[in-house]
């Protein structure tokens, strides 16, 4: 399989408010895997929870390259796509699982779970899959675009035409997660597929990070070079209030 050629910068950051830093993220420029994941429960489960999703999905999704990568040569097909999807989302299922699992298993971590935003380098395509509110970013020629649905109540309203984007500003359900990794033993996976394209950058970030961020200035944000942006952004939520865990991880494609 010929690879598009990336590398990736991350860096995470506790905030100026939480007592823990409960996100986890992976960068793995070999085998082409970026995650982010933004726990949540009390007594550090979301911190557990976090990095043991992160690590579920980085073993599945290892393991399964295994068989993929030997079946795509050259451009990745309609089936090399579907492939890679299944993949994903099974290394999603697999970590929901774990997460669940161990919760069951302790008490004290009773309803721990945690959000997933991944992006899989297949060929010239990546995959990506979603559950809760972190999210992805593209930015190409210069502008960004969200490529991940959020997976809150405050977004389904906004879609159902219930309240505008800026009553969502004000309210009280705006911490509300409609999906989430471990806090039931199946969650739904959304999935995608996108082409590479030579100075693409993608931006994978917990919602500690977003949530300070128009989406006008990610692309500016996301011009310098690798490791300053993603110190910049952590550095940049902070200063705007840093009440969240931050995390921000940038691939670029070279």
């Amino acid at each position: 399989m010929q690879m598009r050629e990336v590398r990736s910068f991350g860096a995470t950051d506790i905030g100026r408010h939480r007592k823990v830093n409960q996100d986890a993220y992976l960068c793995d420029d070999t085998l082409g895997l970026y995650v982010v994941a933004d726990g949540m429960g009390g007594h550090a489960a979301g911190e557990v929870a976090s990095k043991e999703a992160v690590d579920t999905v980085f073993g599945m999704v290892k393991r399964g390259m295994t068989s993929i990568g030997q079946q795509i040569v050259g451009d990745l097909t309609d089936e090399h796509a579907r492939a890679g999807c299944r993949l994903l989302e099974g290394a999603v299922q697999a970590a929901t699982y774990m997460v669940y699992a161990m919760a069951e298993l302790d008490r004290e971590k009773s309803g721990m779970g945690t959000t997933i935003s991944a992006l899989l380098v297949l060929g010239n395509y990546a995959v990506i899959a979603q559950v809760g509110d972190s999210r992805v970013y593209q930015i190409r020629q210069g502008q960004a675009a969200q490529l991940t649905e959020d997976h809150t109540l405050i977004a389904w309203e906004i879609k159902q035409g219930l309240i505008t984007p800026d009553q969502a500003k004000t309210s009280p359900h705006r911490n509300i997660i409609t999906r989430a990794v471990g806090n039931r033993d199946y969650v739904q996976v959304d999935t995608s597929v996108v082409d590479l394209r030579p100075a693409d950058r993608y931006l994978l970030c917990s919602d500690g990070l977003h949530g300070y961020l128009h989406i006008d200035e990610i692309a500016p944000a996301c011009a310098a070079p690798g490791l300053v942006v993603v110190n910049n952004l952590v550095a940049l939520a902070n200063s705007r209030g840093g009440k969240d865990n931050i995390t921000a991880v940038l691939v670029e494609v070279l």
